[in-house]
């Protein structure tokens, strides 16, 4: 038992600091590679653009759940009236960055390992790297950057779309008033939850890109098939991972927030 301990602990280390030097030498590669921004804009557009549906959906319905259940709550309470500030707060501080976050992971961040496995397993990564390109700046550092972009900007489309979601509760369904809920609102807004919000979104953007490249770049070692299988292990990994990592992060960031 006591060897196992000690394996486990020496191949995480080995591992953490093998992910620190990948995104060390990706970050060092920002470009320093041809057509750099074209893959940025290319990039930004596949994270970016065609994540906005799931966005705006779930939202949507967080917004729609929040403001029921906010308003059963409040009513018990005879705070109907805080409804507004309640939805906000929920949702710029707290399920806004990360249900934003989750659901990138599931539609981008499985894309881009699935994209670098089936890159590493038909050696694109290494024909690159013969021919003299840095497959860390040429894959890799692009969606880094474009990450830092697209992240807070789905964060705040969450809000928006998920503050409307709270209206459609509190006035369409409940009948209140909706100068009561917008007034409630913009006095539940605070500077520091939106900035804290935008931070989270950074913080879990970076993080999570990192590690879905991180497993998708090495499925040749990280993987215990290869071929497919391989590529379908370390997508789910790298899912996994970063959603865990997002969860984390959030209680640490919130935590000294507070």
């Amino acid at each position: 038992m006591l060897a196992s301990l000690g394996r486990f602990t020496i191949d995480s280390v080995t591992e953490l600091g093998r992910f620190s030097l990948f995104i060390g030498r990706a970050l060092w590669s920002l470009g320093r590679i041809r057509a750099f921004y074209r893959k940025m804009v290319r990039t930004t557009f596949e994270m970016g653009v065609r994540c906005v549906p799931i966005i705006l959906t779930v939202g949507c319905f967080t917004g729609l759940i929040v403001g029921l259940e906010g308003y059963r709550t409040l009513a018990r309470f005879g705070s109907e009236t805080a409804l507004g500030s309640s939805v906000a707060k929920a949702l710029i501080n707290g399920l806004a960055p990360v249900l934003a976050a989750l659901m990138i992971v599931g539609q981008a961040g499985s894309a881009l390992a699935a994209e670098l496995g089936i890159q590493r397993n038909s050696e694109q990564i290494d024909a690159a790297q013969t021919m003299g390109i840095n497959p860390l700046g040429y894959f890799i550092s692009p969606r880094l950057l474009a990450a830092l972009i697209v992240f807070p900007l789905h964060t705040v489309f969450f809000n928006l779309i998920g503050l409307f979601g709270g209206f459609v509760s509190g006035v369409v369904i409940l009948s209140q008033e909706p100068g009561v809920y917008w007034q409630s609102v913009g006095a539940g807004l605070e500077a520091d939850d939106l900035w804290g919000g935008l931070v989270k979104s950074v913080a879990f953007g970076f993080t999570v890109t990192a590690i879905c490249a991180y497993e998708g770049f090495n499925t040749h070692r990280r993987s215990s098939e290869p071929g497919v299988r391989g590529v379908t292990e370390s997508t789910t990994r790298a899912v996994v991972y970063s959603s865990i990592a997002v969860l984390t992060l959030d209680y640490l960031i919130t935590a000294v927030q507070h």
